[in-house]
């Protein structure tokens, strides 16, 4: 059914687009025919007392350059995209065009990048013009979720404080930035019991982490935890193979409390980071990834070397 109207809007539009060529020329076929009256030619409209209105046929230069305008607008409609689905006979595409500019826009950077290839996320670091090229690619494509310090905010994780969801090695940083990640947790009320359940697992997911917690809420809500603890572990310090958050180090994505807590665990929480391989080549990965490291930990690595 979604093939027929689309099939029928394209046809729609094409029929629509000639039909619309062939009428002005039908229109200049018409006004052409019109003759100058031999007696009088005004139109009856007169302005200021003496201008009048004549009803004269169109200039012929102006006839000759509509239909040449009608011409040069049937050859782009054949050469094209115009006419529906119709490609036109040049193959021509915004999108392949976009995709030329962006092959010759990465040939012509890979003689910047030819000097990182290879090189770990170390050695990165201490080259200033990766870190500025990093920094920049950073500020173009990562700024808008994690800030422009990396520091992140509700929502988003901060990249500069060593808490990795899923691992902090540059080349786990680099895997994320190609494919992107999808954190998904279920509703887990069902699971936990009833909602003075769920609120009592809050309280043991906060003593945790030593965060203010009503301490017999949370000796009832430790059994109860064991419906979480096949993500986050049995100590709560989370699963980096799965993405599962530690719940044990004070770092709140989503907000922290009581409410906060018994909040994701009835509604779950699905949080999207869409891959960049379609934005940046590997080499910009490489070298922004390697940004990313040093924001976090490279620094520290680096003055200890």
């Amino acid at each position: 059914m979604s093939d027929f109207f689309s099939n029928g809007w394209s046809l729609f539009v094409a029929i629509a687009t000639v039909g619309g060529l062939v009428f002005c020329l039908i229109l200049l076929g018409i006004a052409a025919r019109h003759k100058v009256m031999a007696n009088d030619n005004s139109t009856g409209h007169v302005w200021d007392e003496d201008l009048r209105e004549l009803n004269n046929p169109l200039p012929r230069w102006w006839a000759i350059l509509f239909v040449l305008t009608v011409i040069f607008a049937g050859i782009y409609l054949a050469m094209y995209p115009g006419l529906g689905k119709y490609a036109g006979g040049l193959g021509w595409s915004s999108v392949g065009e976009y995709q030329k500019e962006q092959a010759e826009a990465h040939k012509a950077m890979g003689a910047i990048y030819a000097k990182f290839n290879g090189k770990t996320a170390e050695q990165l670091a201490q080259e200033p013009e990766a870190m500025a090229i990093g920094e920049r690619l950073f500020a173009n494509n990562c700024a808008v979720c994690h800030g422009s310090d990396g520091k992140g905010s509700k929502g988003f994780p901060n990249l500069s404080d060593n808490d990795w969801l899923y691992g902090g090695s540059h080349e786990t940083i680099v895997q994320t930035i190609s494919n992107g990640r999808n954190g998904v947790m279920p509703p887990m009320a069902a699971a936990v019991g009833t909602p003075d359940d769920v609120r009592n697992v809050a309280n043991y997911v906060l003593s945790l982490s030593g965060s203010a917690h009503n301490a017999i809420a949370a000796q009832l809500g430790k059994p109860k935890f064991a419906a979480c603890a096949a993500c986050h572990g049995a100590d709560g310090k989370g699963n980096q193979a799965l993405g599962a958050p530690n719940l044990a180090d004070k770092i709140w994505l989503h907000g922290w409390g009581e409410d906060a807590v018994v909040a994701i665990i009835n509604n779950g929480k699905n949080n999207l980071m869409p891959a960049q391989s379609t934005r940046l080549s590997p080499e910009q990965i490489q070298v922004v990834g390697a940004y990313v490291w040093n924001l976090s930990h490279g620094a520290a690595a680096v003055a200890a070397k």
